[in-house]
């Protein structure tokens, strides 16, 4: 498996209650730049458009060999999920306060690009600032055995 990107933004913004992986309607140009890595996924989310699930606001850059060819880097991805987890989905998501979010973009083991997705629900700012002293005491605890070692 080889990652070509994760979206720390999204484990700042949102809880993340459940994951899964998804498969993605890609054109020629956007796999070969994938490939090397050009791919930004902040403030991306997703959406369902007739009973579709798409990748609304990633950014994959134009490849930079392609002259007229090239795709359009923000345009909306179809993801690609059985039936029955869109409508699982769907129903979790017309809940109060949930979302889908992408958390990390990778080619799995056969050479298919995949998105993991995420079911979020935002969080407050003092959340936020719990999740920052948590990492900081961390921080701090693997400092000190480190020091020790």
């Amino acid at each position: 498996m080889k990652i070509i990107g994760k979206n720390k933004w999204a484990y700042h913004q949102y809880t993340i209650l459940e994951k899964l992986e998804a498969g993605m309607v890609l054109k020629g140009t956007e796999v070969k730049s994938l490939r090397e890595g050009r791919v930004n996924f902040k403030e991306s989310y997703c959406r369902f458009i007739e009973n579709e699930l798409y990748l609304i606001g990633a950014n994959i850059s134009p490849y930079s060999h392609a002259r007229f060819f090239n795709h359009d880097p923000e345009r909306p991805r179809k993801l690609l999920l059985h039936r029955r987890q869109l409508n699982r989905l769907r129903s979790k998501v017309q809940e109060k306060g949930l979302t889908l979010v992408p958390l990390t973009l990778y080619f799995n083991e056969k050479g298919y690009a995949k998105v993991e997705i995420g079911l979020g629900r935002g969080k407050h700012t003092f959340d936020k600032r719990e999740d920052l002293k948590k990492k900081t005491i961390q921080r701090e605890i693997e400092r000190t055995l480190h020091a020790r070692e």
